[in-house]
């Protein structure tokens, strides 16, 4: 299951939006209202974090033995 960022889209422009995660499967369709209090809502993207590696690894690396 991915988790996803929402935000509230208030109402009042002055209001501050709240912010909050959701797990959810990647077929399911993205909310439209806040689960507690029912204002809409908008997903938020947000950067992934992963581990990229270039070139050989150390693991891959042979050593010579001891």
């Amino acid at each position: 299951m991915a988790t996803y960022v929402y935000e509230t889209i208030p109402a009042n422009p002055e209001e501050q939006p709240r912010r909050f995660e959701v797990q959810q499967k990647m077929s399911d369709p993205a909310l439209k209202t806040d689960p507690q209090t029912g204002e809409p809502v908008r997903r938020i993207i947000t950067g992934g974090c992963g581990l990229v590696t270039h070139g050989a690894s150390i693991l891959s690396m042979k050593t010579r033995g001891r």
